[in-house]
């Protein structure tokens, strides 16, 4: 006679007939097996292997990841993203990068043109018009940066006025 490990009645079958819990070593009446030792659970159908989603590419990054690492580093992350051999075949992240790059140009002449501005505003005596306005500048760059990432990994490609036709183009 075995013993239920559980409520420690005493079990003829397979099952404890007090709180129902397999038991090992008991003699079967002949139907189903439980569980084997140690899981208490049946695995779910179709446990097996499954594919990775649609848009994780061989480089292990999703596309709507890739496209937003695209504008973390501004004109770096884009050209790595246009030369690493997973992402350059994707049309999504070569515009993003391609968005990125050119975006990068643009922020890079408008910074060089707005600071000979400010200079004159400087020697001119102006000079706290010119910090409000360069710091002004550099919030609006901010928060077109964190906008670009997220609508990038939102899946949403923002196409910017000029820079996004060319981006379209090149990708």
């Amino acid at each position: 006679m075995a013993f239920c490990p559980n409520c420690g009645a005493q079990v003829s079958g397979a099952f404890c007939p007090n709180c129902g819990t397999a038991v090992a070593g008991a003699p079967s009446g002949g139907g189903a097996a439980g569980p084997p030792p140690g899981q208490s659970y049946a695995p779910p159908p179709g446990s097996g292997y499954a594919p990775p989603p649609s848009g994780i590419q061989a480089g292990g990054l999703a596309t709507n990841v890739a496209g937003a690492l695209c504008y973390l580093g501004w004109l770096v992350t884009g050209i790595i993203f246009l030369v690493l051999a997973p992402y350059n075949q994707n049309k999504t992240v070569r515009f993003h990068a391609y968005q990125a790059i050119f975006l990068s140009i643009a922020v890079i002449i408008v910074s060089i043109v707005l600071g000979i501005l400010l200079s004159i505003l400087f020697v001119g005596g102006m000079w706290w018009t010119g910090v409000l306005v360069h710091r002004l500048w550099d919030l609006c760059i901010f928060i077109l940066w964190l906008y670009m990432m997220y609508m990038a990994y939102s899946n949403k490609m923002v196409k910017l006025p000029v820079i996004g036709d060319l981006a379209a183009k090149q990708a």
